[in-house]
């Protein structure tokens, strides 16, 4: 008997990739996410990487996704829950704020 699970399929709507000029601090600014069927973001990554600042976690300074199941922030390495996750949008707006520490 061939037991496969069925398996969601979800379609990739956002995938960008900004490189920061070296004067501005140099690095990677990555995006990307994903919808469900009923156009709702269900999977999400957004990082600003810079192995000059940070060589640890793929040289991931700041970021946050849903993988494994929760919310979460990357910073430095440290990984934390995001409790007050609302939505996508609000998390995005919250990291493009953040990352101006690292963008001059």
């Amino acid at each position: 008997m061939n037991d496969k699970r069925a398996r969601v399929k979800f379609k990739k709507v956002v995938s960008e990739q900004f490189p920061v000029k070296p004067k501005r601090g140099g690095g990677l600014i990555k995006i990307e996410a994903w919808e469900n069927e009923n156009s709702e973001i269900v999977k999400y990554s957004m990082a600003y990487i810079n192995h000059q600042i940070f060589s640890g976690d793929n040289g991931r300074v700041i970021g946050y996704d849903n993988t494994h199941s929760f919310h979460h922030r990357h910073y430095f390495g440290e990984i934390s829950e995001v409790y007050d996750f609302v939505c996508y949008e609000n998390l995005l707006e919250r990291f493009e704020k953040e990352i101006k520490e690292f963008i001059k």
